[in-house]
């Protein structure tokens, strides 16, 4: 089923990330985690793709085993930045004949050892967008900074590049994480002010190690309140009590979602069976379970 109808099917959604392994000796535990993150039913559930492609082939191989074996939607990623055209087109021939309909269209962080950006067949996103909707069989989803893009001037001018990926075919957006949810609803209003009517799911990560924080933040721009810094600093040495924390913080962000009239949220698992099976069972009375 494309992510658009599931988004307009339900009235609210609960779906998972997961990311596939870097090397072939970590495929089976990989895929065992993500199996069992599909058993707890979520609505689909979306599969990382690293920059420059690296782990491509088990991207389409653990979309593919959701799809087949688990009963879940896989939503496979895909990015461009310094692939060629041939290597995004074989990408696409791959998910094509593995029968995934939908994919997150991303640039993608730029790698170390990437060529100047005059040598990129693709610089932005939308321009793979654009690649990807002329096969007219895809649907296509793209990314959104509640704060902004840390490349973009301010979070007007990131908005107003967001509508180019409108344009080329992209019919919903799921955000980077964030962890003050009124970030999240200054830029609905502006997005939606702007034009902007797409669904736009909101994307949370339980962090559940103090020493992932810093890390997490400086690749996505992402703010840090004091109030989850004061949680950090308290639990993160004491690991039983981190994990504890930082699934309650993630909780509590997404029962104020819904609150506030927001359907739709994604949870970034990082792989842990545990922290999913969590949050779906303490959240099965806000966000029901569907058949």
């Amino acid at each position: 089923m494309k992510i658009t109808n599931i988004l307009e099917k339900y009235k609210t959604t609960l779906s998972f990330e997961v990311f596939p392994p870097k090397t072939s000796d970590k495929y089976e535990s990989v895929e065992h985690a993500t199996a069992e993150i599909a058993k707890m039913r979520p609505d689909f559930m979306s599969v990382t793709y690293g920059a420059g492609g690296g782990t491509s082939k088990f991207t389409v191989d653990i979309a593919k085993n959701l799809k087949n074996n688990c009963g879940v939607t896989p939503l496979a990623h895909l990015t461009c930045v310094s692939s060629d055209r041939d290597t995004v087109r074989a990408r696409l021939d791959d998910l094509e004949a593995a029968g995934i309909e939908n994919i997150l269209a991303l640039r993608g962080d730029i790698p170390a050892n990437a060529p100047s950006r005059d040598e990129w067949h693709y610089t932005h996103a939308n321009e793979l967008m654009q690649e990807i909707s002329a096969r007219g069989k895809f649907c296509i989803g793209g990314a959104c900074y509640p704060e902004g893009h840390p490349e973009s001037k301010n979070l007007d001018e990131d908005i107003e590049n967001l509508k180019l990926k409108l344009d080329a075919g992209c019919s919903f957006l799921t955000t980077q994480m964030f962890f003050d949810n009124y970030n999240f609803y200054r830029f609905m209003e502006k997005a939606r002010a702007s034009g902007i009517y797409v669904p736009i799911i909101a994307g949370i990560m339980p962090i559940t190690n103090a020493k992932s924080i810093r890390r997490s933040c400086e690749l996505s721009g992402t703010e840090m309140p004091r109030k989850f810094l004061n949680i950090a600093g308290r639990y993160g040495d004491d690991p039983e009590s981190m994990i504890e924390a930082g699934i309650v913080y993630a909780e509590a962000q997404i029962i104020d979602l819904f609150a506030n009239g927001i359907k739709h949220v994604h949870v970034y698992t990082m792989n842990k069976p545990e922290v999913a099976a969590r949050i779906r069972q303490d959240l099965a009375h806000i966000i029901p379970i569907h058949e």
